[in-house]
């Protein structure tokens, strides 16, 4: 049953770290004046009771990754790091403008490209000028994405010291063939003392990214990574699907579809993967996530207080996400929107004194209820509506359409809400597709999102 279920539903799927998600934004209707004036508002309602996130993209890296899905800048000159600090601070200041009182710093997270590609001295340059002016709040949560290869204990130290205290490496796959193909070299023993280094420095948090679906990937392959990866006991795993897209990026056609995985044997690879993790002790979360016991992701799901958003799962909510530098995605709760892809253009426009936003969405009360059920659908598996205190149109239509997923007993589903079952968690994104109403109201006439299995 559960082979058939994964065929019927392998269809090319968001990841739901938005709604409406990215192609469906109504650009149109968007502009850079009501970006503002949602900051604005979203700021006053929630600065002084959550505290805002910002996510910094320092998007350059040394080598490509040819499995990588990011916006990032290939380059051995380092020089490109001061002029790119500059003109993050820029934009950092543009915003405290349109704050117009002290931000509350809940959450800082570093994602690449490679964060550590900077200078430990550019990056403690960079967070202290970003903290400057800024209360920290008590529980806030300072998180970076590093390389193994190249993360040093200054890295780590310096970071340290200016509160950040969550570490994600990136390992994808300890096979040798696999990391040729995808161009990801490490080895265990880089993995094995950075990790090592950061838990004597006191990090309390550090995670692994793994992915399966990679060319040339074998189930014998992925055991001896798991193997290894339990042997250190990173406190969270992020088990990823590989998401083949190459008419986005095309980097990824060093490879052929010959290479990856057929879809019976993703779905093995996931299967297999999964169940090493709980033999290993770790417990699933959401969707893609493991945690040990104890660890504060898991806390908050059992607690209902779990979150998503472009930086994936957290344990806290903020309102307000501001996102700095080339391809960066705010969210205000009442809009998103994206900055500009290229360095170049990013660097002008900010150096003009520009916001480097170029598309966005500002939300409809449609968009506002029906975010609300996909996100309790991918944090806590559940979501109820009231038709009469939440009328929505959309809503209802996308009722109708998860009638077929119960029968496949992938949700309990009733006339006040739904609950995804065990076998359903497997498949949120699915799930949350039957209720996406912009999708449903422009079906893509080609593939835009990678596999949902």
């Amino acid at each position: 049953m559960e082979q058939s279920l994964t065929a019927k539903y392998n269809v090319a799927a968001p990841r739901y770290t938005s709604y409406p998600t990215m192609p469906y934004w109504d650009t149109d209707v968007f502009s850079n004046d009501e970006w503002v004036k949602t900051v604005k508002r979203s700021f006053i309602e929630s600065n002084t009771r959550d505290g805002i996130s910002i996510y910094i993209h320092l998007p350059f890296c040394e080598n490509l990754c040819t499995y990588c899905g990011c916006n990032t800048r290939i380059t051995k000159n380092h020089r490109v790091e001061e002029p790119y600090i500059k003109a993050l601070l820029l934009e950092w200041a543009m915003y405290k403008n349109i704050f117009g009182k002290k931000p509350l710093i809940r959450e800082i997270h570093l994602g690449g490209g490679t964060p550590t590609f900077f200078s430990p001295a550019n990056l403690k340059a960079l967070i202290s000028a970003i903290l400057l002016n800024a209360d920290i709040h008590p529980d806030a949560n300072f998180s970076f994405e590093a390389h193994p290869a190249n993360t040093t204990v200054d890295h780590l130290q310096v970071l340290y010291d200016l509160g950040f205290r969550r570490l994600s490496l990136g390992l994808q796959d300890f096979d040798p063939k696999v990391q040729f193909i995808i161009n990801r070299h490490q080895t265990i023993e880089q993995i094995q003392a950075v990790t090592g280094q950061a838990r004597r420095i006191g990090y309390t948090s550090i995670n692994y990214d793994l992915i399966y679906g990679l060319p040339l990937q074998t189930l014998p392959g992925l055991a001896e990574t798991m193997q290894q990866v339990a042997g250190l006991m990173p406190d969270r795993i992020a088990f990823y699907s590989y998401a083949h897209v190459p008419w986005i990026k095309p980097g990824q056609r060093r490879f052929t579809e010959k290479d990856l995985p057929d879809a019976k044997l993703k779905a093995k690879l996931y299967e297999v993967g999964r169940s090493l993790l709980k033999h290993y002790g770790y417990i699933e979360i959401g969707m893609d996530h493991f945690a040990l016991p104890g660890d504060e992701l898991l806390l908050a799901e059992q607690n209902g207080n779990l979150h998503r958003n472009f930086m994936g799962y957290t344990h806290q909510h903020t309102q307000l996400l501001i996102g700095l530098g080339v391809s960066s995605i705010s969210d205000s709760q009442y809009a998103f929107a994206q900055n500009v892809k290229t360095v170049e253009e990013y660097l002008g426009l900010v150096k003009n004194g520009e916001l480097p936003v170029f598309k966005g969405h500002i939300l409809t009360n449609d968009d506002m209820i029906i975010r609300r059920h996909i996100q309790d659908i991918m944090c806590t598996g559940q979501t109820t509506w009231n038709h009469h205190t939440e009328p929505c149109e959309p809503l209802l239509e996308g009722i109708e359409r998860l009638q077929p997923l119960a029968d496949d007993g992938l949700i309990e589903l009733n006339s006040w809400g739904l609950k995804v079952t065990p076998t359903g968690k497997n498949f949120l994104r699915n799930i949350c597709m039957a209720i996406d109403a912009r999708l449903w109201a422009n079906k893509p006439a080609t593939q835009l999102f990678s596999m949902a299995i």
